[in-house]
């Protein structure tokens, strides 16, 4: 589907977690067309006098509500702005403005039988349409999840009312699951298989550093793996160059030619 630009309602908006909030908008050209990976470029209500809009990651898509899920945490003033804002009555004209869909999203390899999700913060939401997506059609899903805190770990409960698989868990500060960064979860994960069989593939997505971490983790297992690079971006459509990642055949943009990328194609 081609790009869209759709005026978005916002429906819901609150706080799940520290500096984390769930926003749902009703946008339902865009609900209808998303796939796991891609995002929204939005032009936030009250900002007019930043003219850039923010990209925002997909966490959920509702094609039948016409709903969109998005997490996202308060890093700055547009996502401040952004977490104040209420949610618009029905009869009111939607004042949030899309982009979408943006980017190129997840891609299993073909005939995958089993796949290994590692995500750290809000790198779950991204990833969590492709575990629907998944399980929906057969495979073998296991999650690693990362975060700081317990309180943190917001996308927790869906991912375990979702998977066929298992989820494990560390926490930064050993207040939930095991003490430390996941990436030793996903190394034991990669090394164990499945029933002895090892995976088909891994996505990942979170801060950079892990995210080269279980790149080189699954390149050492000889598992195919994609990764997703959240750059900042200006104008979100590939003219602006602003969001470019170094690759092995040369710069590529996030925003169009990512923000999925395959892991052993990225420059680290």
């Amino acid at each position: 589907m081609a790009l869209v630009n759709e005026r978005a309602r916002i429906l819901s908006n609150g706080c799940v977690g520290p500096n984390l909030y769930l926003m749902t908008l009703s946008a339902p050209a865009i609900a209808a067309a998303i796939e796991p990976g891609q995002f929204v470029h939005m032009k936030i209500p009250g900002m007019e006098g930043h003219i850039l809009r923010r990209p925002f990651s997909v966490y959920a898509a509702d094609a039948a509500t016409a709903t969109l899920d998005v997490l996202y945490q308060t890093v700055g003033f547009g996502t401040n702005h952004l977490a104040g804002l209420a949610p618009e009555a029905a009869d009111a004209e939607p004042q949030s403005e899309l982009i979408g869909p943006v980017g190129r999203r997840w891609n299993a390899p073909e005939g995958c039988k089993r796949a290994l999700l590692v995500a750290g913060g809000v790198g779950a939401a991204p990833l969590f349409m492709l575990c629907q997506e998944l399980v929906a059609a057969g495979v073998h899903v296991d999650v690693v999840l990362g975060a700081q805190t317990q309180a943190a770990l917001v996308t927790l409960e869906r991912y375990q009312q979702t998977v066929n698989g298992s989820v494990a868990v560390a926490t930064d500060d050993g207040s939930f699951g095991r003490a430390g960064f996941c990436t030793s979860l996903s190394q034991e994960a990669l090394d164990a298989g499945v029933n002895g069989e090892r995976y088909d593939y891994v996505a990942c997505c979170g801060p950079e550093p892990l995210m080269k971490i279980v790149a080189g983790q699954a390149a050492q297992a000889g598992v195919p793996c994609q990764i997703s690079m959240e750059k900042r971006m200006a104008c979100g459509v590939g003219a602006c160059l602003s969001c470019v990642v170094d690759t092995v055949d040369g710069k590529r943009r996030s925003c169009v030619d990512g923000p999925v990328f395959d892991a052993e194609k990225v420059v680290w």
